[in-house]
């Protein structure tokens, strides 16, 4: 039996909570939802699927975006919610030996971007909020990261997770990079109306940083997108959308309108990759949708 999960915070504690109640015989499959939608994971009989796409292959599913709302009937629990971590320890409460209410609820927050101003300003003063952006990256080399916050969330509490010594050094540069980051968005953001739009693709490497932040620089913005090469070979472009978390406005179902161009996800964020040669048409046809939505009415 395998895991099947997103490198992301809430993937992280779904992959922790399926490991305390299942018998999990295999190493973690650590995966992105553009992968999974055009069929590139090769998904087998006893898998369990967090966080992503459906596959029919699968023996358990569990998920909570709104542009992966199932067809057919399936094994697990869908539901729009905060977080699927939530959805799944809902599911299992009565195996699960432990008490992860406060996992839960934080995880809740971050995925649904529920976080006051100073949260997003000073994430240093709020370990689960710093803790969730040290998994950034969506690098292969970091698997062996994402496998101990696992086992580390099952183990630990989170002063003790804090305080590991994996954890301290990437909190350290999280929080380097997030002065960084400040910058970048002051010289690679311009504003489109009530869209703000952060053009990454000058760099070679994608830089990190808090994905919250531009709502606090940008307080006109209702909505943000971000576009970024998807690798240095520079074939694909993604391009990610987000309401605004403190200017919440935006009528635009962004799941719903990137599933129009091959993405999807919730109805306040999104993303979609598009080949190069096609990025210029998608981005100016996305633009538009959102400076034409009236975030008054």
């Amino acid at each position: 039996m395998r895991i099947v999960t997103r490198p992301d915070f809430d993937g992280i504690v779904c992959a922790g909570l399926l490991k305390e109640v299942e018998s999990i015989t295999k190493p973690i499959k650590w995966v992105e939802p553009n992968d999974m939608q055009k069929g590139k994971i090769d998904i087998e009989q006893g898998d369990i699927i967090a966080n992503l796409p459906y596959n029919k292959k699968c023996s358990l599913w569990f998920d909570h975006h709104f542009t992966n709302k199932p067809a057919t009937p399936f094994e697990g629990a869908y539901k729009l919610a905060p977080s699927a971590a939530g959805i799944i320890y809902e599911y299992y409460k009565d195996k699960l030996k432990k008490n992860y209410d406060e996992l839960i609820r934080q995880t809740d927050r971050i995925d649904a971007a529920d976080l006051s101003m100073d949260e997003v300003l000073y994430p240093e003063k709020y370990p689960y909020i710093l803790l969730s952006m040290t998994i950034s990256s969506r690098e292969s080399s970091d698997e062996s990261y994402w496998n101990h916050l696992v086992d580390l969330i099952r183990h630990k509490d989170i002063d003790e997770i804090m305080e590991d010594e994996e954890v301290r050094k990437r909190c350290e540069t999280v929080i380097d990079q997030n002065v960084k980051f400040k910058g970048i968005l002051e010289k690679y953001t311009t504003m489109h109306g009530h869209v703000s739009l952060t053009d990454l693709r000058a760099f070679e490497k994608v830089p990190q940083g808090n994905r919250f932040l531009v709502y606090c620089m940008f307080a006109d913005a209702v909505v943000s997108m971000k576009i970024r090469y998807e690798t240095p070979e520079k074939k694909k472009v993604i391009i990610g959308v987000g309401h605004s978390i403190f200017n919440r406005k935006c009528n635009v179902n962004v799941g719903l309108m990137l599933s129009e161009f091959g993405g999807g996800g919730h109805r306040g964020a999104g993303s979609c990759t598009i080949p190069s040669e096609k990025a210029e048409q998608a981005i100016s046809e996305i633009l538009k949708i959102l400076m034409e939505n009236n975030p008054n009415e």
